[in-house]
């Protein structure tokens, strides 16, 4: 079966990799398999966070045909948080 393997190591950069493996391949396989950058060592201590098709999965998740896996980095900073800071420096001063 056909499965893509996806990440993005910094903004702006995506890398992926088409593979082909067996009927009842798992994520954890896929990830393996995808030789990317930024293919974490997957050790069950510390698991990447992973999706197919963006919905979180675990790395024991039996793939299909045409799956999409994507492996997810660590936020830098919370999104609220994030929107927070934007909208400060937005703010123009008051008269």
């Amino acid at each position: 079966m056909r499965i893509e393997v996806a990440c993005s190591p910094a903004t702006g950069q995506v890398l992926s990799r088409q593979l082909l493996l067996e009927p009842g391949a798992t994520v954890r396989e896929a990830i393996a398999r995808s030789d990317l950058p930024m293919s974490p060592e997957v050790d069950d201590a510390n698991p990447p966070k992973v999706g197919v098709w963006g919905q979180l999965r675990p790395l024991d998740h039996v793939l299909r045909d045409g799956d999409r896996v994507e492996i997810y980095r660590a936020l830098l900073i919370d999104p609220k948080d994030a929107r927070r800071v934007r909208h400060r420096s937005q703010k123009s001063p008051k008269r």
